[in-house]
Parts: C-alpha cells; sequence; structure tokens
C-alpha cells in the first residue's frame, strides 16, 4: 500500500510540474508572443474549457491594439459571457477612428454579449453616426446590452423603432433590427412587430423575423397577430407562426399546435414540436409519439423526441425508453433518446444503456456505439453509482483513446474518486491530450498529495 502511494506521489507530481511548465510557457506567450501565437494559445484554451489566464489576457488587451488579438480576446471572452473587458471595449467603439473596423465590430458584439448596461448610450450613439458598417452588429448589441434593465430596454426598443420607421437601416440590416426589438424584451416594440407580421405585402423574411420577436417578447398583445398568421397561405409564415406559440397559453394556442402537427409541411411540424417542448405541453404526447415513431422526416422525428424529452411526464418517459431499446428503429432516433431517457430519469436506465452500448460494440454498430458512448459519458447518477463505476473503470483500463477520454468525463462527472489509480495511470499516456486531461480529472476529484506521499 505505501509503494502503491508513492508511486500515486510520483505521478501527481510529475503531472504537477508538467502542468505548472505548460502554464509557465502560457504566460510567456501571452507576454512576448506573437498574434499567431496568442491566436492558437486562445483556441487552446477555448477547447480545453479553461479560464486560468482570463486576468493576463485581460491586462493584454490594455497594452495593445492589434486587430487579431483584440479579436480573440473579445470573442474569448464573449462567448463565455465573461465580464472584465467593458471599459476597454467602449474605448474601441468611442475612438474607433483609431481602430481597425474589425476591432470595432469585436468590441460591440462583446459588450452585447456581456448585456453591459454602460455600454446601451454608447451603441446608440454608434447608430445615431449612420456608419452603415457597423450598422448590423451594434442592432443585435443593443438589444441584448439592454435587455436585463426594463428602463434601458423600452429606451433601446423606441430608439430601434424610431430607427425602423424614420431612418434607413438598409434592407440588408432590416431583420437584424427586428430581432433586436423582440430581444429587448420590451413591450415598446409590439406594436411595430404586428404591424409587419400582419401585412401580407410585407417581405416573408422580416415578417418571420417579426414573429420571432413577438414571441421573444412573450405578451398577450401580440398573440392576436400570430394566432392569425398560423393559418396564412403561406407555409414559411405559418411554420415560424406556430413556432411562436411556445411563450404563449390558452385553449387558442393549445388548439394551433395540435392542429399544427397535421400540417403536411414539414417545418410546420418541427415548429408544433419546438412549441410543445418550450410549453410543455402535455397534451401534445401522443401527437409527439406518433411524429417520433412515424414521420418521415427525420428532423421531425429529432424535434418530436427532444419534445418528448422536454415534458418529461410518465406517459412521455415511457415513449423515450420504448423508442430508446427498440432496435429496429434508427442510430438517430436511439441515440438521441437515449440522451433523453438520461436526462430524466438516468438511475433508472442506465443498466440498458450499458446494455444496448455492448450490444452495439458487439455487432460493429460504429455511429450506434459512438453517440451512445458520447451519451453515457455525459450521464450523472444520483444513487447506486457500482453500475457506472465499473464501465468507466473498464474504459479507463482497457479502452481506446476515445473510450478513455469519455471515462475521465465518467469520473470528473459522479465524483468517482476511488478510480483514482486508473486515473493516475492515464497521466502516463504517450497521448499529451488524453495525459492532460487526466490530470485535471485527478485534480477535480480533489486527489491530493499528503506529506507522508512527499515523503
Amino acid at each position: 500500500m505505501m509503494k502503491f502511494k508513492y508511486i500515486v506521489c510520483f505521478l501527481l507530481t510529475g503531472v504537477f510540474a508538467y502542468s505548472q511548465n505548460i502554464e509557465s510557457s502560457r504566460r510567456e506567450i501571452i507576454q512576448y508572443g506573437t498574434e499567431t501565437e496568442i491566436v492558437s494559445l486562445i483556441q487552446a484554451l477555448v477547447n480545453e474549457k479553461a479560464d486560468y489566464l482570463d486576468d493576463e489576457l485581460a491586462a493584454l488587451i490594455d497594452t495593445t491594439k492589434n486587430q487579431k488579438i483584440l479579436n480573440g480576446v473579445f470573442s474569448f471572452f464573449g462567448e463565455r459571457g465573461k465580464n472584465g473587458l467593458e471599459e476597454r471595449a467602449i474605448k474601441a467603439v468611442v475612438e474607433r477612428e483609431n481602430e481597425a473596423n474589425e476591432t470595432v465590430h469585436s468590441a460591440v458584439e462583446y459588450l452585447g454579449r456581456v448585456k453591459s448596461q454602460d455600454a446601451v448610450p454608447v451603441i446608440i450613439e454608434l447608430l445615431d453616426s449612420e456608419e452603415k458598417r457597423f450598422f448590423s452588429t451594434a442592432f443585435r448589441a443593443l438589444g441584448r446590452a439592454s435587455s436585463d434593465d426594463k428602463a434601458l430596454a423600452d429606451e433601446a426598443a423606441e430608439f430601434l423603432v424610431d430607427f425602423y420607421t424614420y431612418r434607413d437601416p438598409g434592407d440588408d440590416n432590416k431583420r437584424e433590427l427586428i430581432t433586436a426589438i423582440g430581444t429587448t424584451g420590451s413591450l415598446k416594440g409590439v406594436p411595430m412587430l404586428t404591424e409587419i407580421v400582419s401585412d401580407t405585402n410585407e417581405r416573408i423574411p422580416l415578417r418571420i423575423a417579426a414573429l420571432d420577436a413577438l414571441s421573444k417578447i412573450g405578451d398577450n398583445s401580440g398573440l392576436e397577430a400570430i394566432l392569425v398568421c398560423v393559418s396564412t397561405n403561406d407555409p414559411n409564415v405559418r411554420s415560424a407562426a406556430v413556432g411562436a406559440l411556445g411563450p404563449f397559453s390558452g385553449e387558442e394556442v393549445d388548439k394551433a399546435i395540435l392542429d399544427a402537427f397535421r400540417d403536411s409541411y414539414y417545418r410546420t411540424r418541427i415548429a408544433a414540436a419546438q412549441a410543445s417542448r418550450d410549453r410543455k405541453f402535455a397534451e401534445a404526447v401522443p401527437y409527439l409519439k406518433f411524429r417520433a415513431e412515424r414521420d418521415e422526416v427525420p428532423n421531425v422525428k429529432d424535434e418530436a423526441i427532444r419534445a418528448l424529452g422536454a415534458i418529461g411526464n410518465e406517459e412521455a418517459n415511457s415513449v423515450l425508453e420504448n423508442l430508446f431499446t427498440e432496435r429496429k428503429n434508427s442510430d438517430r432516433v436511439r441515440i438521441i433518446t437515449a440522451e433523453m431517457v438520461m436526462k430524466n430519469e438516468p438511475d433508472k436506465n442506465f443498466k440498458k444503456l450499458i446494455v444496448e452500448l455492448d450490444d452495439a460494440k458487439t455487432k460493429n454498430q460504429t455511429a450506434l456505439y459512438n453517440g451512445l458512448l458520447k451519451v453515457i459519458g455525459e450521464t450523472v447518477i444520483a444513487g447506486d453509482k457500482t453500475d457506472i463505476e465499473n464501465i468507466t473503470r473498464r474504459f479507463l483500463r482497457s479502452g481506446t483513446i476515445i473510450e478513455k477520454s469519455y471515462g475521465l468525463d465518467m469520473a470528473a462527472n459522479n465524483n468517482l474518486s476511488g478510480l483514482s489509480a486508473e486515473i493516475t495511470d492515464i497521466i502516463k499516456d504517450k497521448n499529451e491530450s488524453i495525459s492532460r486531461k487526466a490530470g485535471r480529472t485527478a485534480e477535480k476529484l480533489g486527489i491530493e498529495i499528503t506529506n507522508e506521499q512527499k515523503q
């Protein structure tokens, strides 16, 4: 036992030293690297979902005007909704004559993604300047940045309505502007949106955008216009109207959604499934079951299955289990249903998942096996972890690189610290990526180096 502890100590010490060397090297890249090296580093951090260099990257953009570096950092922070760059981003917008256009775009996009309320007047000023090259990005960002504050949302919506009505956003930007009004969530935009939706002479893409915007706002004052469009002749507007019903309730809404499952246009059936999903509409379960089992369009089946998963009542879960265990179903159907089943009732169905996974491997059903492998890698068991620990051990000891990778996910997601020996053994793997992942997993599980082990 003591010998094993020394081995674990040695391995973990090596991993942590290796990790420290990597971190030190990366910090040097941030300090002295070229734009190509820094952008490459950012991509590595994205792939690893790592945030430990955020402070260094935030400090870097205060001292550089390099377009690629600024774009990379703004994008890296923005995709995660990570605050901390607002001051630099606002400066890039205000002093845009000193910045590359792409930098301004990246800064505005970032301010929208982090919903920076301080940026709202700055973005409005940018739009007021009539610099059309920034219109699309600025409209989108204004909707997002104002959405968490009612007063700002009302101000932004009124500005956007006025801009659409009395100024020239350009045909290419009108859809983005309409979408931004919906993103604010403000009732100030509803009258204009209902007018666009109801205008049969208006361009179809704009009517569809307005329907989506009314759905985002979700106020009953826009419902009548949506319901009228449910029975319109144009199939694209009709499907968009059905999809817009998700946030609403009432007998008329229920009837419209159920009727939409009978529509010959497949996008309308997809929209009906999505609306049922958004509302967790239990009455739709028989319709969703029929579509999941028998619709001729795979995308309709997909959305019906996802809706059943979102509803998640006893009837819906029973349908999902049957779809998953029926081996005559397509790989695609079985993988998506497995995902839903494992989200809703993982403890109840985990043994079934293992059986189907092993069966797929035995029959060389590679696509099915890989899909189920991904599902099992994301599964979290709340109760008895014996079964998941056993299969995780199998993956870690004798699996392929992909199986080992998912095994590490399973260990981390289910706190399987009893697999410390298997995890630390993978640290020695020649594959650098899997070795680093094993080190991160060991750290996450709290496998510590004690004073006794250091001796």
